[in-house]
Parts: C-alpha cells; sequence; structure tokens
C-alpha cells in the first residue's frame, strides 16, 4: 500500500469515472479494489455498471461524454469505436509494461492493440479480466499418458 501511494502521489481532488458490465458480486470486488486505489491516491473514483454496457458506451462516446475509462466485455466493440476515433490511445509505456509483466505479454499487447480513425494500429486496452468461456484445454501430454484420444466434436467430447 505505502509503494504503492509513494508511486503515484497525491492526487486528491481529482475524479475518475469507470463505466463497464460488472454488477452483483462482480462489481462489489471491483469496488474493493477501486477503494484500495482511492484510498492509496485520494482521488474520487466512480464506478458505475450497466447490464446495457454495449449499448450505453457507444451513445455517451458518441454524444462527448465518455468515462475516463470503460470496461469492455467484447474487444470487438473497443475495437469499432477505436476505428471511429471516439477512444484514447494508451502511451507506449503501457505496452512496456505488458510486454515486460504479463505471461505472453507481447500477446497481449497484440490483442489490445487496433486501428484508430487513421487506420494506425495501436494499444487502446489494458487487460484486467479476461474470461475465456469458449475454449477447452487440455495438456497433450497427459492425454498420452492416460491413451485419451483427443476429441474432435461436441459428441466425442461429452462421450
Amino acid at each position: 500500500y505505502n509503494q504503492f501511494a509513494e508511486a503515484h502521489g497525491d492526487i486528491s481532488g481529482q475524479t475518475l469515472t469507470i463505466f463497464g458490465p460488472w454488477l452483483g458480486p462482480d462489481k462489489d470486488l471491483v469496488e474493493s479494489v477501486l477503494a484500495y486505489f482511492e484510498e492509496a491516491t485520494g482521488a474520487d473514483v466512480q464506478y458505475s455498471g450497466s447490464d446495457s454496457f454495449e449499448q450505453q458506451i457507444v451513445i455517451d462516446t458518441q454524444a462527448g461524454s465518455p468515462p475516463n475509462i470503460a470496461v469492455f466485455p467484447q474487444p470487438g466493440l473497443a475495437a469499432d469505436l477505436a476505428a471511429k476515433g471516439l477512444l484514447t490511445k494508451l502511451p507506449a509505456e503501457v505496452g512496456e509494461f505488458l510486454t515486460e509483466n504479463y505471461a505472453a505479454g507481447q500477446s497481449w499487447v497484440d490483442l489490445s492493440s487496433y486501428a484508430g480513425k487513421d487506420g494506425e494500429k495501436a494499444l487502446y486496452a489494458f487487460p484486467y479480466k479476461a474470461d475465456v468461456k469458449s475454449l477447452v484445454w487440455y495438456v497433450p501430454d497427459n492425454f498420452d499418458d492416460a491413451g485419451y484420444e483427443v476429441p474432435e466434436t461436441m459428441e466425442e467430447l461429452k462421450a
């Protein structure tokens, strides 16, 4: 805590707005992290969650009243808004941080970079939480050791 506070200084009086899809228990969890940031920096953080995030963020950005930070559950929507010039590019230092501190860091930088209105690819997103719901992971060596065959259809997977 003290190290974080010393590194980021006192930004009392500043407000940080964050808009995302998290409600219920997810909202409680993110607000517990934001409370730590508020305590360490003195900033006032205002998180707003919505089950209509995808529609509302488009309305807010087009109206010129976006939040300081938006939590995108679908990267495709962020890419669309970046292409329209409605998102702010992140500094190069953010990409360097991701590369140095995240496992498969360059992959995260690539996945978080989109073409802007000018057509140039730039980093627009900072991966905070990833929910991979559509993939099945397995360890090939474990399958081989157990004598399993890799299923190739949903029916084989369920069997």
